[in-house]
């Protein structure tokens, strides 16, 4: 919100006719003969409080119009994470300052569209989700691995009912399949069948080229992905813009859902399985053009 005051207006032709004429009729009365000057004293007066009274008027509707110079507020999207990547010895060498910061800084585009980027940690005040940070968030992105459980039952409520409400988009990514928030808003087990980390490589399938997703995004490799093994117990999705294909190390491959859609209530949540802490996903340019995409797909659209 832009404060102002009248010393600092820029006066429009309008207004400054608008004053003219006042004035013309507060100041340029002709002067009456005197047969007629007690009636002439009391139209000049009669005049010049009506000219006093729409100044006044005039000033203070743009003085109190919150429309005048009101700058359309930013949007936001806050990337949470719970502080162990940029910790344990195998990943802060991929993510020295943590998970959230390289999504982060994959967002940058989003901010010359009017969006703020937050980051937020488990280890800040308030789980890094105050009330009134979580309450100005549009987009909340999670990744959360080893404590799921530290997240507040109180916190997790907030969010699950912020997202139902439609005021805020959820996104998830790779282990956060177990993350208390997005089970809440899925309400299932949200298990995968298998959890391998043994060399696989995997290929990202634009399955859906058209969803808003996946614009400007086509089908890329990665040189290793913890293989996340189907079924996935999660409702059935909306959409599966991202499918993928594991190729394991003996040469054998398996099919693999990368990323889900499902509006929950009034709320869009997307999940993204890549995204293992001691691979570099996060800082390629796909993955990032992806979560751009996602985080306005998943925005409440704007009043």
């Amino acid at each position: 919100m832009v404060n102002s005051t009248l010393a600092g207006l820029t006066l429009t032709p309008q207004y400054l006719g608008m004053k003219t004429d006042l004035s013309l009729a507060a100041g340029r009365i002709p002067a009456p003969d005197n047969s007629r000057l007690s009636n002439a004293v009391s139209s000049q007066a009669i005049s010049r409080r009506a000219a006093l009274a729409l100044s006044a008027t005039a000033a203070a509707g743009v003085l109190l119009s919150p429309n005048v110079f009101a700058a359309d507020p930013k949007r936001r999207v806050v990337v949470w994470a719970e502080g162990t990547a940029s910790v344990d010895e195998t990943s802060k060498k991929i993510y020295p300052q943590d998970v959230n910061t390289a999504i982060a800084e994959g967002l940058k585009p989003l901010e010359v569209k009017g969006w703020e980027i937050v980051v937020a940690s488990l280890n800040e005040p308030d789980q890094g989700l105050s009330d009134e940070r979580l309450n100005g968030s549009d987009v909340l992105i999670w990744w959360g691995h080893k404590k799921h459980g530290d997240v507040k039952d109180e916190l997790v409520n907030k969010i699950n009912e912020r997202v139902r409400e439609g005021k805020m988009g959820f996104i998830g990514t790779h282990s956060c399949h177990f993350a208390k928030p997005f089970k809440k808003l899925m309400g299932t087990a949200c298990s995968w069948r298998e959890y391998v980390a043994d060399g696989t490589s995997a290929e990202i399938i634009v399955k859906e080229p058209e969803h808003p997703i996946c614009q400007g995004v086509k089908s890329f490799k990665l040189p290793k992905i913890e293989r996340y093994g189907e079924p996935f117990a999660v409702p059935t999705p909306e959409a599966v813009p991202l499918d993928g294909i594991y190729t394991r190390p003996d040469g054998q491959t398996q099919p693999g859902r990368m990323g889900l859609c499902w509006t929950v209530d009034k709320g869009r949540v997307f999940y993204f399985t890549p995204g293992h802490e001691t691979y570099n996903d996060y800082y390629r340019p796909e993955v990032r053009r992806i979560f751009v995409n996602a985080v306005q797909w998943a925005a409440p659209k704007a009043s």
